[in-house]
């Protein structure tokens, strides 16, 4: 994936985080990617504090692909997966991650939200315990700042 298509991806997801909040969930989207860098087969927006985004992406993609289609496949998601979205994604045979925006920086903006407990594991050291080399792209500078905006929003309202 370019950085150029990683870019236009994020921009998608963050549209999709927005259409989530405006459902009254929180503020985080996901795609699933093809092998191309290209094609979007799948798309997701947050459900509730147990059915994150890309948890759901995962599981549903690993309904609908093989594991070997999935392992060409990329998960683009607004912010650096959780330590359960990352584990799904690794269980799920989706070989490649582009997040846009750090969980610890996620972190900065929520502080101690109730909403929002962080597990400070970065999604790197979670697929390195693994025994499948997942690559990881993030954060994307390029987008961080649009998708920070719409946490920064949520957030503090």
């Amino acid at each position: 994936m370019t950085d150029e298509q990683a870019a236009r991806h994020l921009r998608t997801s963050n549209r999709i985080a927005q259409a989530a909040l405006d459902a009254g969930h929180h503020p985080f989207g996901a795609l699933l990617v093809a092998a191309d860098g290209e094609t979007v087969l799948m798309e997701q927006g947050n459900v509730d504090a147990v059915n994150h985004a890309e948890a759901v992406l995962a599981r549903r993609a690993a309904e609908r692909f093989t594991a070997d289609e999935l392992w060409g496949c990329t998960l683009v998601t607004t912010v650096e997966p959780c330590a359960m979205c990352a584990g799904t994604q690794y269980w799920a045979h989706i070989g490649r991650l582009v997040y846009g925006m750090a969980e610890s920086d996620l972190l900065a903006l929520t502080g101690a939200h109730p909403e929002n407990p962080t597990l400070d594991l970065p999604c790197r050291e979670l697929f390195a315990r693994g025994q499948k080399a997942v690559q990881v792209i993030g954060p994307v500078a390029a987008v961080a700042d649009e998708i920070a905006a719409l946490h920064r929003t949520f957030w503090h309202r």
